[in-house]
């Protein structure tokens, strides 16, 4: 699966951050490690010192090392990481004691304001919805255990609360009205429908398919490791062919179900022996998922099927990430392809841009 022409590179890393080696060389042969092998680049007012991680299979992703300009300001544990291409703006939420649980930075590493929201306990996930809108909003899951725990709240990109999706401070899983226990992760498709991954170590283990009107359409609830169901569903998206892909922790797999049905559609468990996927995105071109694996510190591009076939997952590339950096939810700008990633152990969240020949995405 991986090129042969791979050589390994020392990981190491400082300040917890993971960064990337200065090299130059000739033409020809920087494009054949773009196309095979490892590739290293300097940054302008970077430290010098080697910090490398490491790339295998087809490279399509380098590390920006000047984003985002003050990394100091992550003072929690990263969780999660959202983009909006169309205003430039990324949202991180970090967890802790007395700090900011979300932190607002420019797609060039400004940073703009933070939010000091009571309303918030435990971040777990987050979506940006409506991001082509006047009135875009950031949807986050939060997971604590307190009085506005165990649901899903909608926001304004200033931190405003809008609404509430669950019974603040108590866990369920009740439908009328809807409960959640530790809600993993929430995607809202641009015709208004949410997906929602309900049981992040909870006692449900659902995917719920909610309409426009916040109506449920369809759900799988049972717990297990057959077909349709789950053990700890973290992470979800939905793709062009009316598809739903779950990443399905605790059973080491994804699961891919109709978005118009929610009848079952197959499971990719072979790339996934060594380590669960915990996060699931698209690329721009809808050509690869982005999957994240926790304890194994890896980024993993796999091929996107076409449509009317599911088959078996196939790796393209692995961005080897420094031990403990322990990545944990992703999000990709929809415009420049970048992809943004929230680290649990290296207390971060750190950009890569993707890699092209010819002014195009790989």
């Amino acid at each position: 699966m991986f090129s042969q022409d791979c050589k390994p590179l020392m990981l190491m890393k400082k300040r917890g951050r993971t960064c990337l080696i200065a090299s130059s060389m000739a033409s020809l042969a920087v494009l054949m490690m773009v196309l095979y092998g490892t590739i290293g680049t300097q940054q302008p007012g970077s430290s010098g010192l080697r910090q490398d991680y490491q790339l295998l299979g087809r490279p399509l992703y380098k590390l920006d090392l000047n984003w985002p300009k003050n990394p100091e300001l992550f003072t929690g544990d990263v969780f999660a990481v959202a983009a909006n291409q169309h205003t430039g703006v990324v949202y991180v939420a970090q967890r802790g004691g007395n700090v900011p649980k979300v932190l607002v930075f420019t797609t060039d590493g400004d940073f703009l304001m933070s939010w000091n929201t009571t309303t918030l306990e435990m971040p777990h996930g987050l979506f940006l919805a409506d991001a082509a809108s006047s009135n875009p909003t950031v949807w986050i899951t939060d997971v604590g255990t307190g009085p506005y725990g165990h649901c899903i709240k909608q926001y304004s990109p200033s931190g405003k609360l809008l609404q509430v999706l669950g019974t603040p401070g108590k866990a369920g899983s009740g439908m009328n009205p809807l409960q959640f226990d530790n809600p993993a992760e929430i995607f809202v498709h641009d015709s208004g429908e949410i997906y929602i991954v309900d049981g992040d170590g909870g006692v449900n283990n659902r995917l719920i398919k909610l309409s426009k009107e916040q109506q449920v359409m369809w759900m799988h609830g049972e717990k297990g490791q057959g077909p349709a169901q789950f053990n700890i569903p973290h992470s979800v998206t939905v793709d062009n062919f009316q598809r739903v892909w779950v990443a399905d922790r605790g059973n080491k797999r994804i699961q891919v179900f109709n978005s118009i049905t929610g009848d079952w559609l197959g499971t990719w468990g072979s790339c996934f022996t060594e380590d669960a996927p915990y996060s699931v995105r698209l690329t721009p071109d809808k050509k690869y998922f982005v999957v994240v694996q926790l304890n194994t510190n890896q980024i993993t591009l796999l091929d996107a099927p076409p449509v009317g076939l599911i088959g078996q997952c196939s790796v393209a590339s692995v961005i080897q990430l420094a031990d403990e950096v322990k990545p944990h939810l992703v999000d990709l700008d929809l415009k420049t392809g970048a992809l943004y990633v929230a680290e649990i152990g290296a207390q971060q969240a750190q950009k890569f841009t993707p890699f092209s020949l010819g002014g195009g995405f790989l």
